[in-house]
């Protein structure tokens, strides 16, 4: 990320305008359904690095939170186009010109992140992210076996491509090491 990078300058945006939103989300994941309210985690990172995209331009991304790994009836593939549809209307209701301005979009559904990621369930977060599981509730970077640290998306505060997790299980390690030397 080099000597600059400040990651205030990336821009982060959720969705998730009302707490009823959130439970309906959650119910349709638990009821295997694609969300009828998505809960959306937008990122541009072309903000901070004009360069990954042409001039004028930006490049978005959108995760949507409790997505079910398999659906109850039909197949993600079938539904995929769908639930991008949904994503784009969504944001088409916050930045009206949403949809006009689009280039490009493809989707990600939880089983193309499976197939290609190898994360069970297409999950990037390796667990739904509730109020059990952050902060404290997330795995721990010391594991029960000696001198083995975790530091993946499972541990806080959580996943998405910001090295947090590496960087807190590095400190860990060298606390560590610290008392062993001394």
């Amino acid at each position: 990320l080099g000597k600059d990078y400040d990651p205030r300058r990336i821009a982060q945006i959720t969705i998730c305008p009302s707490v009823d939103y959130c439970q309906q989300s959650w119910d349709d994941a638990k009821s295997g359904r694609p969300p009828t309210c998505p809960i959306l985690g937008i990122q541009i990172p072309s903000i901070y690095d004009p360069s990954l995209a042409p001039g004028g331009h930006h490049v978005l991304s959108s995760d949507i939170f409790f997505n079910p790994g398999e659906l109850k009836e039909g197949s993600w593939d079938e539904a995929g186009m769908g639930v991008g549809e949904q994503v784009i209307d969504v944001l088409t209701q916050y930045a009206p010109n949403f949809r006009d301005a689009i280039i490009h979009w493809t989707v990600q559904t939880p089983k193309d992140i499976e197939i290609r990621e190898g994360m069970t369930d297409g999950n990037i977060h390796h667990i739904d992210t509730t109020s059990e599981q952050i902060f404290s509730g997330r795995m721990p970077y010391r594991s029960p076996i000696e001198r083995m640290y975790l530091c993946g998306a499972g541990t806080h505060p959580g996943g998405e491509v910001t090295g947090a997790p590496g960087h807190n299980a590095a400190k860990a390690i060298l606390k560590d090491l610290a008392k062993v030397v001394s």
